[in-house]
Order: C-alpha cells, then structure tokens, then sequence
C-alpha cells in the first residue's frame, strides 16, 4: 500500500526549496528520529532511493534454518 504525497515548492526571491515530507505512520515504521540524515540517489527519473547511514537494529530476530 502506497501513500500519496505532494511535493511541495518554496519559492524565495534568490532561491526555490523543494520538499517532501513523510506520512506519520511511514516515518514511525522506518523509526526515523528527529535531525536524523538522510541520502537520496535518483535511480531514474521513476525512483529515488532513500539512504540511511545508520539504521536502528531490527526488533525481530532473523530466523534460523530448521535444518541445520
């Protein structure tokens, strides 16, 4: 399920600021924090690729192969 966001533009006299902002429940499912930084790199005019450099530990443990 997607959540349908709008880009929103600033303009300035000098200077113009895009922005997207991230819904709620995308954001508490990422557990993104406060001033935390992120990288975006444009895959293709279809796609940005969201970076983190430092990710929170998963809450749930990887499974482990039934037949060690």
């Amino acid at each position: 399920m997607g959540f349908p966001t709008k880009v929103q533009l600033i303009q300035r006299q000098a200077s113009e600021q895009y922005y997207i902002n991230f819904p709620s429940a995308v954001a508490q499912a990422m557990e993104f924090s406060k001033g935390e930084t992120v990288e975006w790199i444009v895959h293709d005019k279809r796609h940005l690729i969201l970076v983190r450099k430092d990710v929170p530990p998963s809450p749930m443990e990887p499974k482990k192969n039934a037949r060690a």
